[in-house]
């Protein structure tokens, strides 16, 4: 059993799945790098406050004093993911756990990130988070939950990763899959 429950991560599923912000829109993506150990408490707050943001967490476990132990804790620890105006950043601010607000360029790129992400959390695999990435062979998975994400190849031995970038922070999650759930993108 966790040492937590897991808490609602994303304020609403459409949130991912709704076309990303249009350019001119004064909605856009902001990232919150947060004060040490902040993500869930800032997440709370914007749950409360029915701000729309993602933090997007994983399902760890280790072994303490030989009992096994378990916890959510964030895929990009951290940082969240918040949705909206300058008003809706202004109400995350407020909350002093919020050490910079990091501006998004590329706004279509991200949504798409997050969204393949939020995508390999709802498959209930076991997920890994990846620190800096280095470059892997372009795949697309075509068959299992994950049927239709592209991303990136990566090797450990003899198992085969599936990695999913948000190349915004440079960083990424993977999940284990079998060979014949993928196959090379063509370019």
């Amino acid at each position: 059993m966790p040492l937590l429950p897991l808490e609602p991560y994303v304020s609403s599923q459409e949130l991912l799945t709704a076309p990303p912000p249009e350019p001119e829109s004064a909605e856009r993506w902001w990232v919150l790098h947060t004060r040490p150990r902040a993500e869930k408490v800032l997440a709370r707050h914007c749950l409360k406050r029915e701000l729309p943001f993602f933090l997007p967490l994983y399902h760890r476990k280790w072994r303490s004093r030989g009992r096994l132990q378990s916890s959510f804790l964030p895929l990009f620890p951290g940082y969240v993911f918040l949705l909206g105006g300058g008003d809706v950043r202004l109400a995350a601010l407020e909350t002093n756990l919020v050490a910079q607000v990091i501006p998004v360029v590329d706004q279509r790129q991200l949504h798409e990130d997050l969204a393949r992400v939020n995508q390999l959390i709802a498959s209930d695999m076991a997920l890994t988070p990846e620190g800096r990435l280095e470059a892997g062979t372009p795949v697309s998975v075509i068959g299992g939950p994950l049927a239709g994400l592209d991303g990136k190849i990566v090797r450990r031995g003899k198992n085969t990763a599936f990695l999913v970038e948000v190349r915004f922070l440079q960083q990424g999650v993977s999940v284990e899959l079998e060979s014949w759930m993928i196959q090379p993108m063509r370019l």
